[in-house]
């Protein structure tokens, strides 16, 4: 009883590979970019306002 041979699985799986990959890749860089780095770009730029007030209110006394 000889099998079937299967055609073009290897190239649906592969689409589908790429597909989820790249899909999971952006999402996720989406989810750093917005989640992790501008909340800690917005942090570092309230310290250094606070610093600049601070040194602008030491030279006006």
């Amino acid at each position: 009883m000889p099998i079937a041979p299967i055609t073009g699985k290897l190239r649906k799986r592969l689409w589908l590979d790429i597909s989820v990959a790249l899909g999971l890749g952006i999402t996720s860089g989406y989810a750093f970019w917005y989640g992790v780095h501008l909340k800690g770009v917005q942090r570092h730029e309230e310290y250094y306002l606070k610093l600049e007030k601070a040194r602008a209110a030491g030279r006006d006394e």
